[in-house]
């Protein structure tokens, strides 16, 4: 049953609204009344609507081939492409379009489709058009991936950035976008790492909540807004060996602690308006078909008023993965019942269109249930104000797409990301003054983006192109490092090796996942062979996951870590080792030493004791972790409040002084531990952080809030409780955080 869909069942049987809303002096009827209240316009609506319209509003179409007639590939249309109204005829009638995905339109056409659309149905229902956008928007600005965000610790950034995003999206007449991914980073040898902030849930949580607020703004019917689909809902960033859309093993107690408090903040205080059903299944149950994810948890604790959108494949797998229903109708009329809203064009339009129809036919889609769902999109498109206002303004793009402030984004947040592993002897910063330099590496003259980024403008910087424009009386030498023996020879004419090594889309991203996470094909004979001439080595890395790197870790002086750092990023890179950009990122993933570790996270369970008799049980980099070119002191701990009830916010302070001589940032970080609970919960957990520029000298009080909800476990009764007893309070500049502090919480057990 639909949490918010009992008045649309009311609907069919009473008919129109209520003699308030028709007595309103008004010719239209009560959907297209502005001035209406947008619960009263969706019902008006919904109430007037066929069995086949309701249908069509659940259903995506693509836009590239059949609406337009020419495109550059199988998603995009190409400059100057033009709608065809002969095919769309054909294909759509006068029912209307749920949704169009796989076009990535200029505002012009976007206006031309949208026009047809709303001509050419019976009720003008607008079309919602949907994109990626998850860091960047087609041929738009490109910025760092998201792993690179949250190695910024800082939320203004994922702000900035959704927001920009989104205005660039919203210009080219696109309404939704198909992100952030808020998946925990649990699971190194999933491929898609790099899409995710980290493996903690606290930080992906708001990082999350900046991105959506970013990208939705004050007001959806903005033309700098569009609407955000938190995903993969849930627990998609832990499948079974690692292999993208495998099972998920985890229960009711690690999935809502850990997994759903990653989106959690992204819906209760973000409010987004979508979000992503995703493909796998968590304890026999598929995600798509899973009632108490989407009505129970999403819908009734959190709120949620947007319409759900499966993953592609998502639904079919029901059929043809998970073997939990026999037909199309039962997979697709089970999905709808549990509470996804549209199909992500999983069966073809007749097939799915068709069940929907037959499921309320023969009485296993109910009335309340394809109400809510028709309901659920209608309410996106209204709150959108696509009714209203359906066309987007032709010359928006041209102030908004890659304008200065977005680039500057995208080169402020790659500098910020920059995470510095290791500095033996002040390695780093190097010398202006160097002679010539050897940069070799598959990823020295390249722009290394990640998944899900199409630029084509062909404007970026390598770190080839920011060394020589940073440095332009030293002669740098570029070998790609296939021929080793070449590379080497290259190096020994050099006064230092930059190594630029790492991974590129053919291994990193959707459906690469890895059995391995070392340095992918010769890199590390290339790295070892450039070692052993002696010269100075510097490693530059650019991944979408972490790498097991032990032997760079001992025998490389310093390792400067990049991920994929958008459009600037060899810019960023230069400048960072060359001291005009001191790094300041930190790890929001654990390193593993070998893949025998695999999954490692910082935020386990005190009950894991045991030793490997072949290795060390430790991480090779931390959570939390990232050297500067300056340093840091941590003292004054103080909890002022540490006899507070059960009811009372506790409030940490905490001094932090620039102690070197270099302006730098550092990421002050709390974690807390329940010290006897009654289930068990993690050695230590994130609750706070908070990045600061301090300069020589320097100090600054940091005060920390932490809210009674972070104090809450998921209880023997499964209910969330604050309990009684005393926590430990540890802060610091990692997730090592050696200074700490107590306070007790007082009162009976919820």
């Amino acid at each position: 049953m639909r949490a918010n869909g009992i008045f649309f069942v009311l609907l069919l049987v009473a008919g129109p609204l209520s003699a308030q809303t028709s007595s309103v002096q008004d010719s239209q009827p009560p959907y297209k009344q502005q001035n209406l209240p947008t619960e009263d316009r969706i019902h008006d609506l919904v109430s007037r609507m066929t069995l086949e319209e309701k249908a069509r509003q659940l259903d995506m179409y693509a836009g590239v081939p059949d609406l337009i007639d020419k495109a550059t590939d199988k998603t995009h249309a190409a400059p100057g492409a033009t709608f065809q109204p002969a095919p769309a005829e054909k294909l759509l009638g006068n029912l209307g379009v749920g949704s169009i995905h796989d076009l990535y339109p200029s505002a012009a056409l976007a206006n031309s489709i949208q026009k047809w659309v709303m001509q050419h149905s019976r009720l003008g229902i607008p079309a919602l058009f949907i994109e990626e956008g998850l860091h960047g928007y087609s041929d738009g600005t490109v910025f760092p991936a998201p792993i690179n965000l949250a190695a910024t610790w800082n939320t203004n950034i994922a702000r900035q950035t959704g927001a920009a995003i989104a205005s660039e999206a919203r210009a080219a007449g696109v309404d939704m976008i198909l992100a952030p991914v808020l998946d925990l980073a649990r699971e190194p040898r999933w491929g898609r790492i790099e899409e995710d902030f980290g493996e903690d849930p606290y930080l992906t949580g708001q990082f999350g909540l900046a991105y959506v607020q970013g990208a939705q703004g004050d007001s959806l019917a903005s033309d700098r807004s569009v609407v955000t689909e938190p995903k993969h809902f849930a627990g998609h960033g832990s499948p079974e060996s690692g292999l993208n859309t495998s099972p998920v093993h985890m229960g009711e107690r690690e999935l809502r602690t850990i997994m759903l408090k990653g989106f959690e903040p992204a819906f209760r205080e973000g409010h987004a308006m979508s979000v992503m059903a995703a493909y796998h299944e968590i304890d026999g149950v598929p995600v798509a078909e899973d009632t108490h994810l989407f009505e129970d948890i999403l819908r009734g604790e959190w709120g949620f008023r947007g319409f759900v959108l499966s993953d592609l494949g998502a639904i079919r797998r029901i059929l043809e993965d998970h073997h939990t229903a026999a037909t199309p109708n039962q997979a697709i009329v089970d999905s709808i019942t549990a509470g996804v809203d549209m199909q992500f064009y999983d069966f073809d339009h007749a097939t799915f269109q068709n069940a929907v129809m037959a499921g309320f036919k023969d009485g296993t889609l109910t009335g309340e249930d394809l109400d809510g769902a028709v309901g659920s999109v209608l309410r996106v498109k209204f709150k959108l104000g696509l009714f209203d206002h359906p066309f987007t303004d032709p010359t928006l793009t041209e102030r908004v797409k890659r304008n200065p402030e977005h680039l500057a984004i995208s080169l402020d947040s790659a500098r910020q990301s920059m995470t510095l592993l290791k500095n033996d002897n002040h390695t780093l910063p190097l010398p202006k003054t160097l002679k010539r330099i050897a940069l070799i590496g598959p990823n020295g003259n390249v722009a290394r983006y990640g998944d899900y980024e199409d630029e084509k403008n062909g404007k970026h910087i390598s770190i080839l192109d920011g060394l020589r424009t940073l440095l332009p009386d030293t002669q740098v030498d570029f070998d790609e490092g296939t021929d080793i023996p070449q590379a080497v020879a290259k190096a020994r004419t050099a006064d230092i090796a930059i190594l630029a090594l790492g991974e590129h889309q053919g291994i990193s991203g959707e459906s690469f996942d890895r059995q391995t996470l070392d340095l992918p094909g010769n890199q590390e004979a290339l790295l070892e062979a450039v070692a052993a001439t002696g010269k100075p080595v510097v490693l530059v890395l650019e991944n979408g996951r972490p790498l097991t790197i032990a032997w760079a870790a001992e025998h490389v002086p310093a390792i400067l870590e990049a991920w994929y750092p958008g459009e600037f990023g060899g810019q960023a890179v230069a400048e960072t080792l060359f001291g005009n950009n001191n790094p300041g990122g930190k790890l929001t993933i654990t390193f593993p030493r070998s893949i025998g570790q695999v999954p490692v996270f910082y935020n386990s369970d005190p009950s894991k004791t045991g030793k490997y008799v072949d290795g060390s049980s430790q991480p090779l980099f931390l959570f939390g972790y990232g050297l500067s070119y300056t340093t840091f002191a941590f003292g004054n701990l103080a909890v002022t409040s540490p006899a507070a009830s059960s009811n009372d916010d506790v409030i940490v302070t905490v001094n932090v002084t620039n102690t070197g001589d270099k302006p730098g940032d550092e990421v002050a970080q709390l974690y807390l531990h329940h010290d006897v609970s009654s289930v068990e919960v993690p050695n230590k957990a994130l609750k706070g952080f908070e990045r600061l520029h301090l300069n020589p000298g320097e100090h600054r009080t940091v005060t920390f809030h932490l809210k009674q909800s972070e104090l809450a476990v998921w209880n023997l009764k499964h209910q969330w409780a604050v309990e009684p007893g005393s926590y430990t309070i540890m802060v610091g500049n990692s997730s090592l955080a050696d200074l700490k502090g107590t306070f007790t919480i007082t009162g009976n057990k919820n």
